[in-house]
C-alpha cells in the first residue's frame, strides 16, 4: 500500500500521523464494496476506517435475536461476488455478516483496514485540498478523498419519554442488544413497533413472563415467503453458477415491479392492502387485537415489512399491545396515559435508527467551515444521493435519496460505487485534485426528485415516517423511481457537472484547474 507514515504533515500541520489518497468510512456493505472495486481498478493508496473491531456495519451491530433481512439473499449481495452458500432465500444475520468477512478475504482488502478507528471530525483544508480526519482514539489521517459508507442504519434512535433516566432495570435499544441479560421469566415492555421489533418480539415472547408491546402506529405486514434453500439449490448454484445469475435476475425484476405501486401509480396498492387484511384475519382470531394492529393508513405510506411470526406472537396470553401513550416511565414502571401502570424489569426499545441526520454535529465540516448539520437544516439533500457543494471531493454512498422501499440497496450501493470511480478517473485524466458539484447542477436534481416524490405513496398514503425529514417535511430518503433508472443517472460521471480545482504549490490561493470544461463554467454562469 502507498499510504505512508509521517512525522510531520506534508502540509505544515504537525500531528498527522499518515497521509493518503482516499480513506473510506465504515465497513457495510458501502464501505467494503468501494474498497474492492478500488481495488480491482488498480488503485491501492487507500483505507478503511472502522469504529468497531471488525467488519460488517448494520450487520455487525444488529445482531438482536431473529436479525435478518428483508429482501432475497440472491440479491443482497454484491454482483461481483455471488455467495452459493446461501442457506435460506432470506438470510439472517450470522450469514450476511460472514459473507462481508468472506469478501474481506477473497479480494484482499486486510491490508486497507483500520479498526477502533472511530470518526470524531473530518474539515476540509480549502487551502490544501485535503481532508483532515481526527478520530476517538486520538489518530490523525489527511486524505485528498474521502467516502463515508457508514449508511442510514447506524445511528440508534431514543425516544425522549420523560423519567427514562429514572428506570432501574435493564434497558437498551435492540441495535444494542444485551445478550447477556436474561429474559427468561421476566416482565418486559418493548417500545415501537418498527422492522426490527417484528423480528425479535416472536423470539422472546416464548421465554418471557408477559410483554407489554407499546405500539404507536402499527405496521402494514405481508407474509414472507422464506425458506430453506434444498441441497440440490446449493449444489447447483455452486456447480452451475449461471443458476444463480438466472435467479438473481429474476428476483430483480420482480421486486422491481413493486416500484409500480409506490410511485408510479398509487392505486394499485389498494389490492396489496387487501393481501395484507387478509394476513392479518388469518393469523389473528381476536377481533380486538385484529383492531388494534389494523393501520389507519394507505399501504406503502410507511415501510411495508414481513413476518409469519409476529401475528401470532401477539396472539399468546403473556403478550399484551397496549395502544395508549406514553406519560412516563418510572423506576419499575410503564406509565400510560390513561394512568395506568405497568410494571416491568426491562426495557426494550424498537425505535429504529436517526435516518433523518446520519451525520452528528462536528462530524463533517466542509469548506468554509460549514457544518453538514447546517448544510442541511431543512434535510438532507446531495447530487445522486453522493456529492454536495461546499464538500470537495466528499462522496456519500447510500446518501440522501437513495434509500429504497421495493428493492435491493446494494444495487443500489453498487451503483454509486461505479460513479465514485468514474469521478475518481476523471480527475486523473484532468489532473485535477479536487472536484465540487455545482450548485445549479444539485440544485436542479433535487427539485427533480421531490417533484417526482410528490406523486408517490410515501407522500399521498396519508401517514408520518421516518422517510420524511421532521424539520422540512421532505421526503430525503427514498429514491422514486426504478433501481434501474438511478444506474442509468449514474452511469456516466460528467465533469462538467462540476468545478474542478489544482492544489496550490506556491500560494495559498484556490484556483480552478487548467483543464476546466469552458462550456461547464458557462452553463454555471447562466
Amino acid at each position: 500500500m502507498n499510504a505512508r507514515t509521517l512525522p510531520l504533515d506534508p502540509f505544515g500541520q504537525h500531528g498527522i500521523d499518515e497521509s493518503i489518497d482516499i480513506a473510506i468510512i465504515g465497513t457495510g456493505f458501502a464501505g467494503l464494496g468501494m474498497a474492492i472495486r478500488l481495488k480491482q481498478s488498480g488503485v491501492t493508496d487507500f483505507v478503511v476506517l472502522e469504529k468497531a473491531a471488525s467488519v460488517g456495519g448494520t450487520w455487525r451491530d444488529n445482531h438482536y435475536p431473529g436479525c435478518a433481512c428483508d429482501v432475497q439473499s440472491h440479491v443482497y449481495s454484491f454482483s461481483f461476488a455471488p455467495n452459493p452458500r446461501w442457506t435460506r432465500m432470506f438470510a439472517r444475520q450470522p450469514e450476511i455478516r460472514a459473507y462481508l468477512e468472506n469478501c474481506v478475504q477473497r479480494f484482499g482488502i486486510g491490508p486497507h483496514l483500520r479498526f477502533g478507528h472511530a470518526l470524531a471530525n473530518a474539515t476540509y483544508d480549502e487551502a490544501a485540498h485535503r481532508w483532515r480526519l481526527t478520530f476517538a482514539n486520538g489518530k490523525r489521517l489527511s486524505a485528498r478523498v474521502l467516502i463515508a459508507g457508514m449508511g442510514g442504519l447506524s445511528r440508534a434512535a431514543l425516544p425522549a419519554i420523560p423519567g427514562v433516566d429514572t428506570f432501574e432495570g435493564a434497558a437498551f435499544h435492540s441495535q444494542q442488544w444485551d445478550h447477556a441479560y436474561d429474559l427468561d421469566g421476566k416482565r418486559v415492555a418493548v417500545i415501537g413497533t418498527g422492522a426490527s421489533a417484528i423480528q425479535f418480539v416472536p423470539q422472546i415472547a416464548p421465554r418471557v413472563k408477559h410483554l407489554a408491546l407499546f405500539q404507536r402506529t402499527p405496521p402494514w405486514i405481508m407474509p414472507k415467503p422464506d425458506r430453506a434453500l434444498t441441497k440440490l439449490e446449493r449444489w447447483m448454484f455452486r456447480a452451475l453458477p449461471f443458476t444463480q445469475k438466472v435467479v438473481r435476475s429474476g428476483l430483480y425484476w420482480m421486486l422491481e415491479s413493486r416500484v409500480l405501486g409506490f410511485a408510479v401509480h398509487p392505486s394499485l396498492m389498494k389490492n396489496v392492502q387487501k393481501l395484507a387484511l387478509r394476513h392479518i384475519r388469518r393469523q389473528i382470531p381476536d377481533p380486538a387485537l385484529r383492531e388494534a394492529v389494523t393501520p389507519d393508513y394507505t399501504i406503502g405510506c410507511k415501510r411495508i415489512l414481513i413476518s409469519n411470526d409476529y401475528y401470532p406472537a401477539l396472539s399468546r396470553q403473556n403478550v399484551d399491545v397496549v395502544t395508549t401513550g406514553i406519560a412516563r416511565i418510572e423506576p419499575n414502571a410503564v406509565v400510560t396515559t390513561d394512568g395506568r401502570r405497568h410494571e416491568v424489569d426491562c426495557l426494550i426499545y424498537g425505535t429504529g435508527f436517526q435516518v433523518a441526520d446520519p451525520y452528528p454535529r462536528g462530524a463533517i465540516v466542509g469548506r468554509g467551515g460549514l457544518d453538514i448539520v447546517d448544510a442541511w437544516r431543512d434535510g438532507a439533500h446531495a447530487y445522486l444521493g453522493t456529492s454536495l457543494p461546499g464538500y470537495p471531493n466528499f462522496f456519500m454512498i447510500v446518501g440522501p435519496n437513495t434509500g429504497l422501499g421495493h428493492n435491493s440497496m446494494v444495487f443500489m450501493i453498487e451503483s454509486q460505487v461505479e460513479y465514485i470511480l468514474g469521478a475518481l478517473k476523471s480527475m486523473r485524466r484532468e489532473r485535477a485534485d479536487a472536484i465540487e458539484v455545482r450548485p445549479l447542477v444539485e440544485a436542479r436534481y433535487n427539485d427533480r426528485i421531490q417533484s417526482q416524490l410528490t406523486r408517490a405513496i410515501w407522500s399521498t398514503g396519508g401517514c408520518k415516517s421516518w422517510y420524511l425529514d421532521p424539520r422540512s417535511g421532505k421526503n430525503t430518503t427514498l429514491w422514486p423511481g426504478f433501481t434501474w433508472r438511478f444506474r442509468q443517472a449514474s452511469a456516466h460521471f460528467s465533469m462538467a457537472d462540476y468545478h474542478a480545482y489544482q492544489a496550490p504549490r506556491h500560494e495559498t490561493a484556490v484556483r480552478p484547474a487548467t483543464t476546466q470544461n469552458a462550456s461547464a463554467a458557462s452553463a454555471e454562469a447562466a
